[in-house]
């Protein structure tokens, strides 16, 4: 008979292409792999592994047991959740992987939540990016996960996923709280053609979608600043030393000290929940799902000051 298991860890040698790589992902030694595929290799009766480079490569047959390994895993997370579900209490431990913003403003509300209603749940969370995080959580390193899109920059779909919209977070060109010097007459984002920028590094999703909007106004932005926190993006215009084109919900923790400028067309970025559909009726995923919305629909109806 065939082990789930190791059919779980051909599965991820498929997706992650090499035993090391498998290894770091799941905690293991990379001999403890190499040994369980190579045991599993004994069940099938056929060959699994073939040599490739430094490497090794899935036969056809091991192609075959990895989609049908897919289907088996399947369908032990639905039992998984249909046996949670008889049961009284929501408990358990449930995996979130949330982008920094999100988790800034929506994570603090959304465990407080919880620990009022379900105190039996355990909420384990990683911050990644969310194209990153997508793939984890579909490749089972995460139960939920919170992503974002921003406009004409569509996240990444993968099969077996279910989205549920969280927001729609405004994105307004940030500009210093000057009543004088070079930012104190911004009022759209044209008139920030001269002025610093601190934007993302490439490829974000978020620097090549500004960078678009500046060049439909008609410049090219004088980009004096890269970083992936959107805190160092507050704390530069904040200090009266760039502007920058920045989210809603960063202000859902604390007021940021900006003077926001509204953009033509109003455009929004898209927060969004995935999970497997396998998982996605699981008690603490559909608990998790709901305190997250309960916090966003708060935040949205007004932010503290």
């Amino acid at each position: 008979m065939l082990d789930l298991h190791r059919l779980r860890l051909l599965r991820e040698l498929a997706l992650r292409g090499t035993v090391l790589a498998v290894a770091e992902a799941l905690n293991y030694a990379p001999s403890t792999v190499s040994a369980q595929l190579a045991r599993l290799e004994k069940e099938a009766g056929v060959e699994l592994l073939q040599p490739s480079g430094r490497g090794v490569r899935l036969t056809p047959a091991a192609q075959v047991l990895v989609a049908h390994a897919e289907e088996l895993l399947n369908g032990m997370e639905r039992t998984e959740a249909a046996l949670a579900a008889s049961q009284r209490e929501v408990s358990g431990t449930v995996r979130l992987s949330m982008f920094q913003t999100a988790a800034l403003a929506l994570l603090p509300g959304t465990l407080r939540r919880l620990r009022t209603e379900h105190p039996g749940l355990r909420v384990e969370m990683t911050q990644r990016e969310p194209e990153a995080a997508l793939r984890q959580t579909w490749a089972r390193e995460f139960d939920v996960v919170v992503a974002e899109q921003y406009p004409g920059h569509a996240a990444e779909h993968f099969p077996d996923m279910e989205r549920t919209p969280l927001a729609l977070d405004p994105l307004r060109l940030a500009v210093p709280p000057e009543t004088s010097g070079p930012f104190a007459s911004l009022s759209s984002l044209a008139d920030a053609a001269r002025v610093p920028w601190v934007l993302e590094p490439a490829p974000a999703a978020s620097r090549h979608w500004a960078l678009q909007q500046c060049r439909v106004a008609g410049f090219e932005p004088d980009v004096r600043y890269e970083s992936a926190d959107l805190q160092a993006h507050l704390q530069l215009v904040e200090s009266g030393l760039a502007v920058a084109i920045l989210p809603g919900i960063l202000g859902g923790y604390r007021t940021p000290r900006v003077r926001w400028v509204d953009l033509e067309r109003g455009p929004h970025r898209e927060i969004f929940i995935a999970v497997r559909s396998s998982s996605a009726q699981h008690p603490a995923a559909v608990a998790l799902r709901r305190a997250l919305e309960a916090e966003a629909s708060a935040l949205q109806a007004g932010p503290p000051a």
